[in-house]
C-alpha cells in the first residue's frame, strides 16, 4: 500500500510506470506525520467496496470474500455517526508537489467519484509473505530498536528520525484504539504471531525462521500460531507446486507438431479451481480481510524502504544496487542476516502475489488455462518467470519434476518428496534457526503439509 501511494504523490492517476531507482531518494511517504499514514489506511480500506484487482487484462472486484466486510469494520463517517469526522480525510496532499519541508493541510475529497485513487485494491497475502520470508522485518526491528536505546549505529539524519519515528509508531506499538490496524490486544499481543497465523491458515505455510524474541514480547514456545486453527489449507503448497509443473509441462511442449503431447489443460484447469475454491473458503464472510490489508501494508513500508537508497540505507551506508543487496548490508550493521535468496524473493514477490489472486478469483477458465504456456500468450512470460524464481529461492523441484512425470500419468492424491525449506535468516545475534525437520504437522516447514 505504501509503496502506491508513493506512486500517488509523484504521479496521481498512476499514467506512468514508476521511475528507475536513482541514486539517492527520498519518498515523500516517509515526510509524513504516522497519524496521516495511519488515517490514510483507514480511507484506502472504506473505498476498497470500490476496488478491483486488474491481471492480465481482466478486472474483479470485490477481491475481500464479502464486500459488506468493508463498511462492517470501516470508521463511521459523517458528523451524525461520528462528531470528530472529517471525512476520514488524512491531509496528504494529491496531485501537489511535495515541498522540501511537509506541509500537510490539503483535504482530499470523500467520494470515490471525485477520487478514484482511493479505491485501490492490494497485493495478495502471498506477497506478504514472500517478502517475509527474507527476514527483513527482524532487521529493521533491530535497527529501529538500536537507534531507540542507544547510539551504536551511526548519528541519524533528519529525515532517518521521521522514518524512525513512523516505523515504529505504525508497526511496533498498538496502534491508536478503534483503527483498523489494531489487530494486536490482550489476546493476540504479538504481530509476528498474527502474521505466520494468518499465513498458516491461508497458504498452509510456515515462515523458514523462527520467531525472533524482542524486548517486552512474550517468549514464545511451539508454534502459537496454530493453536486453535482448525482449517488451515494446508495442501495449497502441494496443489501450487503441481501447477507450476503443469504449467512447465505445456510450455516445454507448446511447440509440438507431432508425437505425443503430455500437456493436460484440463488437470491445469481442475488444480486452478482447487486452488481457487481453497483459498474462498478461508474468506468466507470476508474472513483474513482485514488481517491481509494490515499484514500487507507492513511488509510494503519495508519493501519501499529498501527499494532504493532512501535516508535510513544511506546514513547507515547500506547503499546499493537492489533491494537484497541494500538488505544484506543493513543486516551486517545488527548483526542478523537475511535469506541467501532474497534477491529472487524481493523480484517474486508482485509477480507471484497478482497470479495467486487471479487464481484465487477464478480467472482461469478451461478456455485461457493455455495462456499460462502458450507461445503466442504475453501472460506466459510472467507465470515462467515465477516458475524460475520460485524453484531458485525455496528449492523447490519444479521442472525435474515436470520432465519426470511427463511420460507418466500424473497422481492426483500423492506427490513428490517434500522440498526444502526457504533460507533461514541467521548470525551472531539473528533469530534462531528453526528446526528443518518439521513445521508442527511431521513435513519440512514451507512444506504446508
Amino acid at each position: 500500500m505504501f509503496r502506491t501511494l508513493e506512486r500517488l504523490l509523484r504521479d496521481p492517476n498512476l499514467n506512468s510506470p514508476p521511475p528507475p531507482p536513482a541514486p539517492t531518494y527520498n519518498p515523500g511517504v516517509f515526510k509524513i506525520h504516522p497519524y496521516q499514514l495511519s488515517q490514510w489506511l483507514e480511507q484506502v480500506w472504506g473505498f476498497a467496496y470500490a476496488a478491483s484487482a486488474t491481471f492480465a487484462g481482466h478486472s474483479d472486484t470485490p477481491f475481500l470474500g464479502d464486500p459488506k466486510i468493508v463498511p462492517a469494520l470501516a470508521l463511521p463517517t459523517g458528523p451524525q455517526l461520528n462528531p470528530f469526522d472529517a471525512g476520514l480525510a488524512s491531509g496528504i496532499p494529491q496531485g501537489k508537489t511535495l515541498p522540501g519541508v511537509w506541509q500537510p493541510g490539503f483535504d482530499e475529497p470523500f467520494a470515490p467519484a471525485e477520487n478514484p485513487q482511493l479505491a485501490l485494491p492490494w497485493e495478495h497475502l502471498m506477497y506478504a509473505y514472500v517478502l517475509e520470508s527474507t527476514g527483513m522485518v527482524e532487521i529493521f526491528a533491530e535497527i529501529v530498536r538500536r537507534f531507540a536505546v542507544g547510539e551504536t549505529l551511526e548519528t541519524p539524519s533528519v529525515p532517518t528520525q521521521t522514518w524512525l519515528r513512523s516505523t515504529e509508531e505504525l508497526f511496533f506499538r498498538d496502534p491508536p484504539l478503534f483503527h483498523l490496524t489494531g489487530l494486536t490486544s490482550l489476546l493476540r499481543p504479538d504481530a509476528q504471531v498474527a502474521r505466520r497465523n494468518a499465513y498458516w491458515r491461508l497458504l498452509g505455510m510456515d515462515l523458514p525462521h523462527a520467531v525472533r524474541a524482542r524486548p517486552g514480547s512474550p517468549h514464545h514456545t511451539g508454534q502459537p500460531w496454530k493453536q486453535d486453527v482448525g482449517i488451515a489449507n494446508l495442501r495449497f503448497h502441494e496443489l501450487w507446486l503441481d501447477l507450476l509443473r503443469s504449467i512447465w509441462t505445456g510450455y516445454e511442449n507448446a511447440m509440438n507438431t507431432s508425437g505425443p503431447n503430455p500437456t493436460d489443460p484440463g488437470y491445469i484447469y481442475e488444480l486452478c479451481w482447487y486452488i481457487q475454491d481453497m483459498l474462498q473458503m478461508r474468506r468466507q464472510g470476508g474472513n483474513l480481510a482485514r488481517d491481509e490489508f494490515v499484514h500487507i501494508s507492513t511488509m510494503s513500508w519495508f519493501h519501499l524502504t529498501v527499494e532504493r537508497d532512501t535516508p535510513i540505507v544511506v546514513d547507515l551506508r547500506a547503499m546499493g544496487t537492489d533491494p537484497a543487496d541494500r538488505l544484506a548490508k543493513l543486516g551486517e550493521r545488527v548483526g542478523i542476516r537475511p535469506s541467501p535468496r532474497a534477491r529472487e524473493l524481493f523480484e517474486i514477490a508482485d509477480l507471484v502475489s497478482a497470479f495467486v489472486r487471479f487464481l484465487e478469483l477464478g480467472y482461469f477458465k478451461p478456455a485461457n488455462v493455455n495462456t499460462m504456456y502458450a507461445l503466442n500468450s504475453t501472460l506466459r512470460t510472467d507465470v515462467l518467470r515465477i516458475i524460475d524464481l520460485w524453484e531458485m529461492a525455496t528449492g523447490d523441484s519444479i521442472k525435474a519434476d515436470a520432465v519426470r512425470l511427463s511420460g507418466q500419468q500424473r497422481p492426483r492424491d500423492q506427490h513428490a518428496p517434500p522440498p526444502r525449506s526457504l533460507s533461514v535468516p541467521s548470525g551472531p545475534t539473528g533469530p534462531t534457526r528453526a528446526p528443518a525437520h518439521h513445521n508442527g504437522s511431521g513435513a519440512p516447514v514451507g512444506s504446508g503439509r
